[in-house]
């Protein structure tokens, strides 16, 4: 059965992921202006542009530390259902955070598309939730 600790750790997974997606975007802004004669100074001096921004480099590291909680839900959570209740919520959490930042938000077809995702992720734990259930339920009639 999903625990409350694994739905918990899905949610703070979409969070740090969602929620930091459009702060590295704006953490991006001016890398265009970063030029170099040839590529590999190119891809270097980029890179220095990137890590020595903080607006980039905090949102980073939060991002990297919900891919570490990611993976170690993964080892408890069956995967049919970690996959798409954490990149499902990521996407609402990236679209509500940009919107909060003042990026475009997508119209009525945007709050569509959340519900029926929210549709969705609840079918799957719901789903998730029963198989366990039959599958005890079928262990103790077969004991009995």
């Amino acid at each position: 059965m999903v625990t409350v600790v694994e739905l918990l750790s899905l949610l703070l997974v979409s969070v740090l992921w969602g929620c930091t997606n459009p702060f590295l975007k704006k953490g991006t802004e001016g890398i265009e202006n970063v030029t170099k004669t040839n590529r590999v100074s190119q891809l270097l001096a980029e890179v220095k542009f990137l890590f020595l921004n903080l607006k980039y480099l905090v949102p980073f590291l939060l991002n990297q530390s919900g891919s570490l909680v990611y993976y170690y839900t993964l080892s408890t959570t069956e995967l049919s259902l970690a996959v798409p209740v954490a990149n499902s919520l990521t996407f609402l959490c990236t679209l509500l955070t940009g919107k909060l930042l003042g990026e475009e938000f997508g119209g009525k077809q945007a709050v569509v598309g959340m519900f029926l995702t929210m549709a969705g992720i609840t079918l799957c734990v719901i789903s998730s939730i029963e198989d366990k259930n039959a599958g005890k339920q079928n262990m103790s009639e077969s004991v009995h």
